[in-house]
């Protein structure tokens, strides 16, 4: 599965993008926030506080319950704003 990260994000995670294999355990997004930040310091500081990361499971803007387990592409992002 594809992890894209978008601003800050990236930036703190150190990469644009990359390829992983999902633990069984993993089955929403919110497991999936859960899991991320056990992967690295760099994760963790990214996604310390998880409410306000925004993600897309396929393109498509999910919730926490929404599942992942047959998704090919999720992006996580900080939340946009504009004016």
């Amino acid at each position: 599965m594809k992890l894209i990260y978008f601003s800050w994000v990236k930036d703190r995670i150190g990469t644009a993008e990359e390829t992983v294999e999902l633990p069984e355990s993993v089955k929403t997004v919110a497991d999936l926030l859960a899991w991320l930040p056990g992967r690295g310091a760099n994760f963790a500081n990214a996604l310390a506080d998880p409410a306000i990361i925004r993600v897309a499971v396929d393109q498509e803007y999910a919730t926490p319950e929404t599942d992942v387990t047959k998704a090919t592409e999720i992006a996580l992002f900080p939340p946009v704003t504009g004016g």
